[in-house]
């Protein structure tokens, strides 16, 4: 195991690791001119984010592409693990957290429903099998506590869950740290939860393409949901090889922008 850690201090920002679609930009087989095309904001891994909170990094979902998008922003450590729901574009990255409990000294705390937790458990059963490992690191070592819609604290700062709409049929979570929310995979935001989202200064939020989706906001009705809530600023996020940066962005209002891998935002 690196005996010394090389990682970025990212305290006070939340860096957006991934702001694709579930199966990233480009897409593969697709030869759309976002795809083939050679501008690197359109080239978006699975979505996910990292906080700098005072007391260390805290990782928004597990992304399949989680060790390409955590080496390419030199950061070394996470300390600890959120997530919004249990689909595999959010959760199948979780083998990547093996090495962190060499960093920590202890598992990686988890926080999750318990849907998630279940998915985590069966995805991924030789990490709870019981049976003891070969070695250590043979499976990441975690402390998953469970989380339900109140308010919880996490490396010195306090996260308050938002629930949200993923489909009529699916349920996840955002969450707002501060005056900043994160709002991923998202098609309706229920009307118990727009008072959570007042006062923001920044709004990370689902924009998976123009067209309307049955599990997704599309352009225009992220757009408004950014116009009813009058965050500072407004950040898209899962987006899709049909939206190309340049051009969706210079057609959005002021203080509303397309996200890219890599865009680091203030926390306050």
């Amino acid at each position: 195991m690196p005996k010394q850690v090389h990682t970025r201090n990212i305290t006070g920002e939340l860096i957006l690791l991934g702001t694709g679609t579930s199966v990233g930009v480009p897409a593969i087989g697709c030869g759309c001119p976002v795809c083939i095309g050679r501008d690197p904001k359109n080239q978006r891994t699975r979505a996910s984010a990292i906080l700098g909170l005072p007391a260390g990094n805290l990782l928004l979902d597990t992304a399949p592409d989680l060790r390409q998008q955590l080496l390419r922003e030199g950061i070394g450590i996470v300390h600890a693990v959120v997530y919004t729901h249990e689909h595999s574009d959010h959760v199948m990255g979780f083998d990547d957290l093996r090495l962190f409990q060499f960093y920590l000294g202890h598992p990686v705390p988890i926080y999750c429903r318990p849907d998630v937790r279940r998915r985590i458990e069966t995805a991924f059963d030789y990490a709870f099998s019981g049976i003891e490992p070969t070695h250590a690191g043979a499976a990441p070592a975690v402390d998953i506590q469970e989380i339900g819609l109140d308010p919880f604290d996490v490396l010195g700062e306090t996260l308050i869950p938002i629930p949200l709409k993923h489909g009529p049929r699916f349920d996840v979570l955002g969450f707002r740290i501060g005056r900043v929310a994160y709002c991923t995979d998202v098609s309706e935001i229920p009307e118990s939860s727009w008072p959570l989202l007042e006062n923001l200064d920044v709004l990370v939020i689902d924009a998976l393409r123009p067209l309307p989706h049955p599990t997704h906001l599309s352009i225009d009705q992220a757009v408004a949901i950014a116009q009813r809530l009058r965050p500072k600023q407004t950040y898209f996020t899962h987006c899709s090889c049909h939206i190309d940066y340049a051009a969706v962005n210079a057609s959005l209002p002021e203080g509303i922008e397309v996200g890219y891998d890599g865009l680091r935002i203030p926390l306050s």
